[in-house]
């Protein structure tokens, strides 16, 4: 299949004319190198991207870069003999939208090193709804397992349960045999968290407490906010029981004590969904392709847009207004 010369992207400036981001038509040497092109069929929007392409957060490492972390497509062409022509593919991160033009274009150029062959039992579309969220939150899981976090030790809590990582954690660690507990200031959205497996619907007083200890209520979680919710979740945990901290919607500081690690043995550990190396990635999408597929993917995409529509999207989401995931629907399957 031959390229167009030109195609549309949504690209990201800053420069003497200030910071910009919109659709623009562009050529494929105007893209980062890589040895795999893709025709793109979706994309999403995460937090990160909705930084990116207002400005507000430092994303972009260089300018400009096509914006969209995450992406996945058919190949087009391939100098890497791995990949062949029709082959599908996804990434996510790997230095999209960061360090290299990332997958809100009709066409993406990629490094083989990071392509992922779409796994059996996931279509195009279902790995875009899961995209950078649902990664995150089942290599959160992944890392908890491997510390050997199991559902006798407790329910997990789950923290800003009604984002795009929140709820496929929900669903994911449910999936996986896992009772969930979702926490969230949402009390409208306790019926959605309820139909994609949480056992239990909290409001953010559940993890308001100050004292470096209290009764464990947890066997473990995963923290998408930061600050004092984080560190109530570890002084609630259970002997031995594994917190995972994905994100910061709240703050990135952290006052807590070392009262749950000394004496309850509890772990905190750090998921980094950006930089994992690829035997890891292959593992954790392979988990969702199987047995930690999550059963309710269509209820958690919330909103389909095009390019067209991005800008709609970002300020809801940074101003905390969306639901689920939004998936960007480029090329389609």
């Amino acid at each position: 299949m031959t390229v167009p010369q030109q195609f549309t992207a949504f690209r990201i400036h800053n420069d003497d004319a200030g910071y910009r981001s919109g659709l623009e038509s562009i050529r494929l040497d105007d893209l980062a190198p890589g040895e795999v092109v893709i025709k793109s069929a979706y994309s999403s929007i995460n937090f990160k991207d909705a930084l990116a392409g207002t400005g507000e957060g430092k994303i972009l490492r260089r300018f400009p870069l096509v914006g969209g972390i995450d992406v996945a497509g058919h190949v087009v062409a391939s100098t890497d003999a791995a990949y062949k022509e029709g082959d599908a593919v996804l990434v996510t991160g790997c230095g999209l939208s960061e360090t290299r033009d990332g997958g809100y274009s009709e066409y993406a150029r990629l490094e083989s090193q990071w392509a992922i062959p779409l796994p059996a039992g996931l279509s195009l579309r279902e790995s875009m709804i899961l995209g950078t969220a649902g990664f995150t939150a089942a290599l959160a899981l992944l890392r908890m397992v491997e510390n050997r976090q199991a559902p006798d030790l407790g329910p997990l809590a789950v923290t800003g349960a009604t984002g795009g990582v929140g709820s496929l954690a929900v669903d994911i660690f449910s999936r996986a045999g896992f009772e969930v507990h979702a926490v969230s200031g949402k009390a409208d959205q306790a019926d959605y968290l309820k139909s994609i497996g949480a056992t239990e619907v909290v409001g953010r007083d559940a993890l308001s407490t100050t004292r470096p200890m209290e009764s464990a209520r947890f066997g473990g979680g995963l923290d998408n906010v930061g600050g004092p919710m984080l560190a109530s979740l570890l002084a609630q945990t259970a002997p031995y029981g594994n917190v995972a901290s994905a994100g910061l919607a709240a703050t990135h500081a952290l006052e807590t004590t070392v009262m749950p690690f000394i004496i309850r043995g509890v772990s905190l550990l750090g998921v980094a969904s950006a930089g994992t190396a690829r035997d890891i990635r292959e593992a954790v999408w392979q988990h969702l392709a199987s047995d930690w597929k999550p059963r309710h993917l269509d209820r958690i995409c919330t909103r389909e847009v095009t390019l067209e529509q991005l800008h709609e999207v970002f300020p809801v989401m940074l101003a905390g207004g969306s639901l689920g995931r939004t998936l960007v629907r480029i090329g389609g399957d």
